[in-house]
């Protein structure tokens, strides 16, 4: 029996755990042909089939799973002892996979993400922008970031941003031809334009005030999944938009939008950076929460 190529083992245990050559080479960053290529040099060296492919999915063998079992805590050994000496560099290397919600990728990181790649060039980010609930580390990824009622148990939160919150705008011309609204019960009288995520569902929109909490289903003339055109067609006076103030705030600072029951919105919980609790964390990870602590004390 050949002896086989770390990489190659590497590369099964993406794949076995992706159950697919597509996703663990989306993770990984390669092309699907290139872990294909490395299984089949396995497979022969050990002289063993590992997986079973089908057209529609791929699974590993009663070898295969045992393989995996062992090697799974064998190459996270491998990957800890090696990031013990990028601990040595004056500046770490390496790779840091993130997942994050859209409205996080959009409003927050624009601002943060380059300048922390500048103060680490040694580091290569992967941002995945998605607003579904996956875990991300069966997913592969070193850390996610989400809002508080969405956390993960047993995981370490580092806060991201400070308060956040939502606003509902509409164009100078449409208040006043169809008037302000005071309450929000009062948007049932007015078309508003909804946002639908990825996943099919569409978030109903949230008040507070006093301690009383009111969830309405505004309807109206458009409902995408797409932020840009929801702003474009509230500035266009086709309705209201309820959304996180941030993707609004050039329109309002430009006037092209105007906000109302603003004491119906206060703010609410800014979301979190979070990541399994372990002894050994990978140098990218640990550079990048150190700086957001840092970057958070700055901001105090």
């Amino acid at each position: 029996m050949a002896q086989p190529d770390l990489a190659d083992l590497d590369a099964f245990t993406a794949v076995a755990r992706a159950r697919s050559f597509r996703g663990a080479a989306a993770l990984r960053g390669v092309s699907a042909s290139s872990l294909s290529e490395a299984l089949r040099r396995l497979e022969a060296d050990l002289g063993v089939r590992l997986l079973n492919r089908t057209t529609r999915s791929v699974t590993p063998t009663e070898a295969g799973e045992r393989l995996l079992a062992r090697l799974t805590p064998a190459l996270a050994d491998v990957t800890l002892a090696l990031d013990e000496v990028n601990a040595f560099r004056d500046s770490p290397t390496g790779v840091l996979k993130l997942n994050v919600p859209g409205a996080v990728a959009r409003i927050i990181f624009p601002d943060l993400i380059p300048r922390f790649l500048k103060a680490y060039p040694g580091v290569r980010l992967e941002i995945t922008a998605e607003d579904s609930f996956v875990d991300v580390l069966a997913a592969g990824f070193d850390a996610g970031v989400r809002y508080d009622e969405r956390l993960e148990k047993d995981m370490i939160a580092v806060p991201l941003s400070g308060p956040q919150r939502f606003v509902v705008v509409g164009a100078p011309a449409y208040f006043a031809a169809h008037g302000r609204p005071v309450h929000p019960r009062e948007l049932l009288g007015h078309p508003c334009i909804r946002h639908r995520f990825a996943s099919g569902s569409s978030y109903a929109w949230e008040f507070e005030k006093d301690g009383e909490v009111i969830r309405i289903q505004p309807e109206g003339p458009l409902i995408t999944t797409s932020v840009e055109l929801e702003l474009a067609a509230a500035e266009a006076g086709l309705g209201l938009f309820a959304s996180f103030e941030g993707f609004a705030a050039a329109a309002i600072a430009a006037g092209r939008l105007e906000t109302v029951l603003d004491d119906w919105l206060p703010p609410f919980t800014g979301p979190y950076l979070y990541y399994p609790s372990r002894r050994h964390m990978p140098a990218p990870l640990r550079a990048f929460v150190d700086f957001i602590k840092a970057e958070r004390t700055r901001s105090a």
